[in-house]
């Protein structure tokens, strides 16, 4: 017997004409939208006059709800699963770190739960920041989470996180990172740039060796300078090279967010959180990987002052992008939707409300506040 729920009374986000319409839910797609009379099985939401729109996805995030997915426990993942639902995310990547040499069992579990129900957003597989990455720019990666490119290691990552691995970020100054990088595409792994103290012509290197993705433009990289660009107008020069922004407003500036929106334009654009286990938590002292960090009105730093990710959700995020840019409610949503679905290839299923598709909708209101989120058909979150 089918597992219905039905929406009533919601504005699709991108209506041309704002008028209310219903969406009925079977087995975890969206059957019909429309007028539907009420179903006589399962449950129905009532939206209010609200907007809804595709769930927000994350690419990058740590942690939240008190955990990371460095505690590899089930219980952290839950937490960061519900933690992420409260702010309109239906699906993540777990962003964490590999040492060598250690058991990285957080890697194993993350791999073992990745399509699994958690209670909130579905966790869509592992993103590893390094360990190939320059310790010049390591911001919150610890040294020993860093070593120089080996196919050797990258082997060990492929074989723990058995598929799962979703993205790698990882520095392309030394020569021998285009191996790298060249293997991780051919494995269908998104080779981002990050975490480098790149050239501009090591940078376009990287690029035509596969590294299709930026991970938090602008931050752990080199800055632009007129005789020597660097990274960032190497990936702005290329129409294929999309590019994570943390929109705090404190992590980048909005006048450069503002700018790199009508500069590379939102087609290019993937709003992330960075998000740390203070997410969702008071302001107050946390730890990342053993190091004390400090959570403050949504900003985390080290006790040196280095910024080392946020406490905000992907939704305050989102209406950020809205205020520094000037842009519709419309385009800001497909930045955190459509935009990391078609990079993560999963554009058949996710970041669109149609027919067929995976039931991952947000009941939102025109502040971007969430008011409900639904996971695969059920309601995961609802205010």
């Amino acid at each position: 017997m089918p597992k219905n729920l039905l929406i009533t009374n919601c504005i699709p986000f991108d209506s041309a004409d704002g008028e209310t319409t219903s969406i009925l839910i079977e087995n975890g797609k969206i059957a019909r939208i429309g007028r539907i009379d009420a179903v006589s099985r399962g449950h129905t939401l009532d939206a209010r006059g609200r907007i809804v729109a595709p769930g927000f996805i994350d690419v990058h995030i740590q942690g939240a709800g008190g955990a990371d997915t460095l505690d590899a426990t089930p219980d952290a993942l839950t937490a960061i699963s519900k933690t992420c639902a409260r702010f309109g995310v239906t699906g993540f990547l777990a962003t964490t770190v590999f040492t060598p040499g250690r058991e990285n069992n957080h890697l194993r579990l993350a791999a073992e739960y990745t399509g699994r129900d958690l209670g909130g957003a579905r966790l869509l597989g592992v993103h590893l920041e390094g360990p190939f990455i320059s310790p010049e720019k390591r911001g919150m990666i610890l040294p020993e989470c860093i070593c120089p490119p080996s196919l050797d290691v990258l082997d060990e990552i492929l074989d723990i996180t058995q598929g799962k691995l979703r993205m790698m970020t990882i520095a392309p100054e030394p020569a021998s990172s285009l191996d790298i990088v060249k293997k991780l595409a051919g494995a269908g792994v998104i080779a981002a740039l990050g975490h480098c103290a790149a050239s501009y012509d090591q940078s376009l290197a990287g690029f035509d060796a596969g590294i299709s993705h930026v991970t938090h433009t602008f931050n752990a990289m080199p800055s632009i300078h007129h005789r020597s660009p660097g990274p960032l107008i190497a990936a702005f020069e290329r129409d294929d090279i999309t590019c994570q922004l943390i929109t705090d407003g404190v992590h980048v500036h909005p006048a450069v967010v503002r700018h790199t929106f009508k500069t590379i334009g939102p087609a290019r654009i993937i709003p992330i959180t960075d998000g740390m286990q203070a997410m969702g938590l008071p302001d107050g002292r946390y730890s990342y990987n053993g190091v004390e960090y400090e959570s403050r009105n949504g900003t985390a730093r080290y006790k040196d002052g280095t910024l080392i990710g946020t406490a905000l959700g992907l939704s305050r995020m989102v209406r950020n992008l809205v205020t520094f840019t000037g842009c519709s409610l419309v385009t800001a949503v497909k930045m955190a939707t459509q935009n990391p679905a078609d990079i993560l290839g999963l554009a058949d299923g996710k970041g669109v409300i149609e027919t067929g598709r995976d039931a991952d909708l947000i009941i939102i209101d025109d502040e971007l506040c969430v008011h409900a989120t639904i996971v695969a058909g059920e309601i995961a979150f609802q205010a």
